[in-house]
């Protein structure tokens, strides 16, 4: 009964202690900041973006007001810079909870002919500004008919008839929550939390700290007068009340006359926002209940067809090998003489296919590919990934896909031993083979895209310095893993076949049809699974909307792999009964074939969703990055599906006893 007892205390502490551990460990973002009255806080810019161009460039290619002190670059990581993000910083200013109105920031220099233009041109494309506070973007709020639609940035200016208005006047929002040193010390999971984050003003007073939990803008257009601003330095107040009314626009830009830029700052208590649900703003999509329930309804009726489909396939297989296994050895003879199906292929069913390294090759770059998938969306699904750390997924994509260079090389090599019985010659070539082609056709992808970008100056162009550090990262660590992978390759023992293969090949019956248009058709199964979920992805991607139901997508792809597997089972099945023994690169192309589809939906969706993007640029990057995507579902897709019919002829062929 003691012993019992002390059980249980030891149970609750370790209950309780789990509790602690969930409070303190807080996934999507960094710790709070703690802000005294009267701090500085610094806004930064990010990039100008457009759905209309998708080519994003820097806040300073526009004529806008520089900092003081330089413009200077924010510390990024790599899936940043890839993504075309540049931070900087801006000399916009506030003060903690010092609510300040009318604040003259600069006055530019009379428009040159090409500032005019350049303007001009952005505000035609409709570019956004993006600002950040506290690493939070900004978020702009706009009413139509009777819905409040959120976005985040606020636009460049607007044309009104023949005329360009910039958006010169910034009303800024910021939400604020009371600092709590509990909660800090908890989301550190430290005990000298308070050390580290000081819980008071600068001076060491009892002033209450504050956290931003929120940031919001309304761009205006406000005609300044000009002899009142030659008498104005920056940051002092504007003598007159400015009137800052959305709706209407005053600020006509025009050449060589000067812009002048003001703002004004409010901070509002609210204690129903804690700060980590801030980012709940952002991460509410529009049509939330159709978007659930449009997935549920695809998972419950690709899932209930996918049973049917397995219910019905093995019921067949096995009522043919009880059949088969009922007879004795001269009525089995017999049966192989007289009846047709897979039991004729017995010496032609592991025949090398064409292109034997290539399909290992591919089969390796696939499983690749699917591993780095399967593991960053769950690392993203558990909230490692959010969109408050900026480029962390691109960042966790890279280095999950280098990792598994192992599992590439070793299932490579590993399979061309098989098809070559156990010979393992050639399996360094498999190897290198496999560390290049999938990043070989991205690179080239992304070296014809990024010429594109450089010619347009924009920040999506990689800078050069990057492109050698991918191609270190590719060939210092990539490659050697895969290397290392298809060493443990050639060293694992082949998987043997259960029956031989005759000398001659057998002739294949003609075909009622072409065995590749049902190959072909195959993939609308696989693509019935994502099309729903591909929309919101490609929403996020080209539309400026955040992703995150990571959750729905996992099962999403979960249930994927389990159709491309039972797909390319049922089509190898259905070519064994006419004899066609030449499974191998159907079986992959079976399940792959559904990049094709995704391939046919992106062009729709630039077709009938982006109808606002311009210039041969904007669609030349946009097929590419969906080529990219394609190639990368295909190999994925396509290697399941091979798995699964190799696994399902080794099982079956097994299972026959054969001389």
């Amino acid at each position: 009964m003691e012993r019992f007892h002390n059980l249980k205390i030891w149970v609750l502490l370790i209950f309780a202690g789990f509790l602690q551990l969930g409070n303190g460990f807080y996934l999507p973002g960094s710790y709070p900041h703690n802000y005294g009255i009267g701090d500085y806080l610094n806004m930064k810019v990010n990039s100008l973006t457009s759905i209309d161009t998708e080519i994003p460039y820097s806040y300073y290619s526009l004529p806008y007001c520089l900092p003081q002190g330089g413009i200077k670059d924010s510390a990024e990581n790599l899936g940043e810079l890839l993504m075309g993000d540049r931070i900087e910083n801006s000399p916009y200013k506030f003060k903690m909870y010092t609510n300040e109105t009318d604040i003259f920031l600069c006055q530019t220099k009379p428009l040159s002919a090409d500032e005019f233009k350049l303007l001009k041109k952005r505000i035609d494309e409709m570019y956004q500004v993006n600002v950040i506070l506290d690493n939070l973007p900004a978020i702009r709020y706009t009413k139509k008919d009777d819905f409040m639609l959120r976005w985040t940035g606020y636009p460049v200016g607007a044309k009104v008839q023949d005329s360009y208005y910039v958006f010169n006047h910034l009303k800024f929002t910021v939400l604020v929550h009371k600092y709590e040193e509990t909660n800090v010390a908890r989301v550190m999971g430290t005990g000298d939390a308070a050390e580290l984050i000081p819980t008071v003003g600068n001076d060491g007073s009892d002033a209450p700290g504050y956290m931003v939990v929120g940031f919001e803008v309304v761009p205006c257009s406000y005609q300044h007068s000009g002899d009142t601003l030659k008498k104005l330095n920056a940051y002092e107040k504007y003598p007159s009340p400015i009137n800052c009314d959305p709706g209407t626009v005053a600020m006509a830009i025009k050449e060589n006359e000067p812009v002048a830029f003001s703002y004004e700052v409010s901070f509002v208590e609210r204690d129903d926002i804690k700060w980590p649900s801030r980012w709940d703003a952002y991460l509410k999509m529009e049509g939330a209940k159709v978007h659930w329930f449009s997935i549920l309804n695809s998972l419950m009726v690709i899932t209930f067809l996918a049973g049917i489909v397995l219910v019905i396939f093995l019921r067949t297989v096995r009522r043919d090998l009880a059949r088969y296994e009922e007879l004795d050895k001269e009525a089995q003879a017999q049966m192989n003489e007289e009846l047709s199906g897979w039991k004729l292929v017995v010496g032609d069913i592991f025949r090398a296919p064409s292109n034997p390294s290539l399909l290992c090759v591919m089969v390796g770059d696939g499983v690749q590919i699917l591993g780095m998938a399967v593991v960053t969306i769950l690392f993203a699904a558990l909230g490692f990934m959010s969109p408050a750390s900026r480029g962390t997924l691109i960042s966790g994509m890279l280095f999950f896909y280098m990792v598994l260079g192992i599992a590439a090389g070793y299932v490579a090599v590993r399979m061309w031993r098989t098809i070559y019985v156990g010979d393992h010659k050639g399996w360094m070539s498999v190897s290198w083979k496999a560390a290049c082609f999938f990043p070989g056709i991205s690179f080239f992808i992304f070296t014809i895209l990024n010429f594109l970008l450089w010619h347009s100056n924009s920040t999506g162009a990689i800078p050069f310095s990057i492109f050698v550090v991918l191609i270190l990262l590719w060939f210092c660590i990539s490659v050697p893993l895969t290397l290392v992978g298809g060493y443990f390759g050639a060293r694992a023992p082949h998987i043997e076949y259960p029956v031989r293969t005759n000398q001659i090949p057998r002739e294949i019956p003609p075909q009622k049809y072409p065995s590749w248009l049902l190959v072909l058709g195959a993939g609308t199964l696989p693509f019935g699974t994502l099309f729903i979920e591909l929309f919101f992805i490609m929403s996020s991607i080209w539309m400026g909307r955040v992703y995150y139901v990571f959750g729905f997508l996992f099962v999403v792809m979960i249930l994927l792999v389990v159709v491309c597997a039972e797909v390319s089972l049922v089509l190898t099945y259905m070519h064994l009964c006419v004899e066609d023994w030449k499974w191998w690169w159907k079986s992959f192309f079976a399940s792959g074939s559904v990049a094709i589809y995704i391939f046919l939906y992106s062009v729709n969706y630039l077709i009938f969703d982006l109808k606002s993007l311009s210039g041969p640029v904007s669609a030349t990057l946009y097929l590419g990055y969906s080529l990219f995507m394609v190639v990368a579902v295909m190999l994925a897709t396509g290697t399941v599906g091979f798995l699964s019919s190799f696994w399902f002829v080794h099982y079956l062929f097994s299972s026959v006893k054969l001389d």
